[in-house]
């Protein structure tokens, strides 16, 4: 704030110091511009493109080693750096009922040596002011050309000699877990999930889906065998850019990885996936969704060297590429105003590719979505391109082109892709020419072949209960398909609700497990404390309750306060890490108000309340009738209640998040333990409130204890 404020007043006192002689002149000369005629007629007029810019890579060579290395060697000598991409040849692995072993192999390798600890290496890199990456398909170490000694040290240290600690296998299994239980409350997780599995199959690498089984099904035994099948010279490139001549490169190779021994490599191979012959609608469901995740997406043939790739790469962003003018972006943003953001994606891969087009959108806009983006795809293979739009395409893509080449790890995978695929060895240096020579037809040609909205996967993650039923009509058998968080395949239409169910029995037989209305009725105080871990830290969880109304909530732990909620069921005031604020009116009184009733379902036959039965659904393996509360002000709240039980096993709302946004929160209860007769959930985990889920621990409940009336005053 002070530097903010110094430089406003610098800015005014240098104004103020214009004296009246000086800005006098000024004026003067203001008047006398004003008063000339100026030729402008140039600012109308687009500039002409000038030549593609001839692009040099430096020298290129590549040799093999005695052990069967293949070394690629980029010379670069504008700075006094050097970089070592050490990649495998082979293609990506099944790894079935262990998805994440390769990942969890590549992570490992580099967490300890027979001769250093993960702390050593992570020192030893700082030291020199390098960097080192290991992972399931290589290893990555750059530094500045003096200390390239020390640096391979590290790397062939290694890549030869091992060392998988367990106890960096548990924190890296421990880390992905987490990572899982992210992803569950994550729709663009759930939207990438799908699209992998309705693109490539189960039985397909790419589509292979990481959950918490395969991660706990992969061993640190399973680990090392990868690593030992697979990281064999033979199956390598050593790619070597930077300020490096061919025979120090040689000389460096020989010396750190000749030892390296070879040997034979399980071989790999996966047919080609076959793309829908319909369009085909996959959706997941997310309750209480406010915005809707679109992919439009398919599997195409686009392999590394297409001679129609760049042509295709141009196509792609006229449509929606990385550029702002792109058409969905025009579109769905500038026109429509559905989203942030849409954009279009034509991937190349060795083994198959996607085409994929996505945004975010309104839920109450999700069938107009998608129409716009299956008007767009069409428009594109039926209309011939504006030239302008094409011409502005180009020179996006020729300057990000040229500025990609100034990282190393480009230019060796550009180096490496030339040896690998058989390119011509002047394929990326021709990049620009071949790109300035894309014409209109090209384009239109492009499209004819890759763009498919008639047989196209359109999968959405959203809220069922909005969207569903009017996606019905982009599906080529009308029936849309249900997914899972995961890509498994679901039948939500296979259960029906009985006749006799309705929202409110489904609440009363709640309020019946509780004990009954006569048991709940009967606690005039309530006291429980949880604990719970957020953000490494472990922090303590109070509630006190006191009839008619009052209502006292703490979060913290011994070295401070998070939040401590007071309300008297008059004033309401909040304190913590976020300020202080108090009131009889306001969020904060609305909120401490709407949480000092000890169970909400005692007042939902109240006059305004709404209870609907959606659905039966699956709750972590519990069978559960879906209610949507509709409170008396307008707010909604879907509940879960187990058909076996009758118990509440989930919830989930809207709230206010950062910037004023909705955000979904889903409240999971589990391990009922009864309490005086009455079940309470010991175990309670909150997805969507924070990156993170939070999840909480019961530690003891007091029915009916003394409660002095101070301690809800603020």
């Amino acid at each position: 704030m002070k530097i903010r404020n110094i430089l406003m007043l610098a800015s005014v006192f240098a104004l103020i110091q214009c004296s009246p002689k000086t800005t006098g002149k000024m004026a003067d000369k203001a008047t006398e511009a004003t008063n000339k005629v100026v030729d402008n007629t140039w600012r109308s007029q687009t500039p002409s493109a000038g030549p593609a810019r001839q692009i040099n890579m430096g020298d290129f060579n590549v040799e093999e080693l005695p052990n069967g290395l293949t070394l690629i060697v980029v010379e670069n000598h504008k700075l006094p750096r050097v970089s070592y991409s050490l990649s495998l040849k082979n293609d990506q692995i099944n790894e079935g009922d262990q998805a994440g072993l390769v990942s969890f192999a590549g992570d490992l390798m580099g967490r300890g040596t027979k001769s250093m600890s993960k702390a050593e290496i992570d020192a030893a890199m700082d030291y020199l002011g390098a960097s080192f990456s290991t992972f399931g398909s290589g290893m990555f170490g750059s530094s500045l050309t003096k200390h390239q000694g020390k640096l391979l040290e590290v790397m062939s240290d290694v890549l030869m000699n091992p060392l998988f600690p367990k106890e960096e296998f548990d924190k890296i299994l421990k880390q992905n877990l987490s990572g899982i239980e992210q992803s569950k409350s994550d729709p663009n997780s759930m939207a990438g999930n799908v699209s992998a599995a309705v693109n490539f199959g189960k039985n397909h690498p790419y589509g292979e889906i990481n959950t918490s089984e395969t991660y706990n099904n992969i061993t640190l035994t399973d680990c090392k065998k990868y690593v030992k099948d697979y990281f064999k010279p033979n199956n390598a490139y050593l790619t070597i850019v930077g300020d490096i001549t061919l025979e120090e490169a040689k000389a460096n190779a020989s010396k750190y990885f000749g030892a390296w021994e070879k040997g034979s490599v399980p071989t790999v191979s996966h047919e080609m996936p076959e793309g829908p012959t319909e369009p085909r609608v996959c959706f997941t469901n997310k309750d209480g969704a406010v915005q809707s995740v679109i992919r439009i997406t398919y599997p195409v043939d686009n392999k590394p060297g297409n001679k129609d790739i760049v042509k295709t790469s141009v196509m792609n962003n006229i449509l929606g590429g990385g550029i702002f003018s792109g058409r969905l972006m025009q579109n769905l943003r500038e026109d429509k105003a559905y989203t942030y953001g849409a954009r279009s994606n034509v991937s190349s891969d060795n083994l198959v590719s996607t085409f994929n087009a996505s945004a975010s959108v309104r839920t109450e806009v999700t069938d107009s979505s998608i129409v716009q983006f299956l008007y767009e795809m069409e428009r594109l293979t039926r209309e011939p391109v504006d030239a302008k739009d094409l011409q502005l395409v180009k020179n996006s893509m020729g300057g990000s082109f040229a500025r990609s080449l100034e990282s190393p790890q480009t230019l060796a995978r550009f180096a490496r892709n030339i040896h690998r695929y058989k390119l011509t060895t002047d394929y990326y240096e021709t990049y620009l020419k071949r790109l300035d020579a894309v014409t209109i037809a090209d384009v239109q040609n492009a499209a004819l072949k890759y763009i498919k909205p008639n047989k196209a996967n359109i999968v959405v993650v959203g809220s069922k209960d909005d969207v569903a039923e009017k996606l019905l009509k982009f599906d080529g058998d009308g029936v849309i398909e249900y997914f899972d968080n995961f890509g498994n395949k679901m039948e939500l239409n296979a259960s029906v609700i009985p006749a006799d169910i309705n929202g409110a029995v489904v609440v009363n037989d709640y309020i019946s497990a509780l004990g009954g209305i006569a048991k709940l009725e009967s606690l005039k105080t309530l006291e429980m404390h949880m604990s719970m871990s957020v953000m490494g830290q472990s922090m303590k969880v109070d509630q006190f309750y006191k009839k008619p109304s009052s209502y006292y909530l703490k979060i913290g732990n011994a070295q401070m306060t998070m939040q401590e909620i007071k309300f008297d069921g008059t004033t309401a005031s909040m304190s913590g890490m976020g300020g202080s604020e108090s009131g009889t009116e306001g969020p904060v009184y609305d909120q401490a108000k709407s949480q000092s009733n000890m169970f909400d379902q005692l007042g939902y036959s109240s006059p305004g309340y709404a209870l609907d039965v959606k659905s039966i659904e699956d709750v972590n393996g519990e069978s559960c009738y879906k209610v949507l509360v509709t409170k008396p002000d307008g707010d909604k709240v879907t509940e879960f209640y187990s058909i076996k039980s009758s118990l509440l096993m989930k919830t989930v709302e809207n709230q206010e998040g950062p910037g004023g946004q909705s955000v979904s929160i889903s409240t999971e209860y589990s391990d009922y333990k009864e309490v005086d007769g009455i079940p309470f959930p010991h175990k309670v985990k909150t997805l969507g409130a924070m990156p993170m889920p939070i999840e909480m621990t019961l530690d003891g409940v007091k029915l009916n204890p003394i409660i002095e009336d101070s301690l809800f005053k603020g």
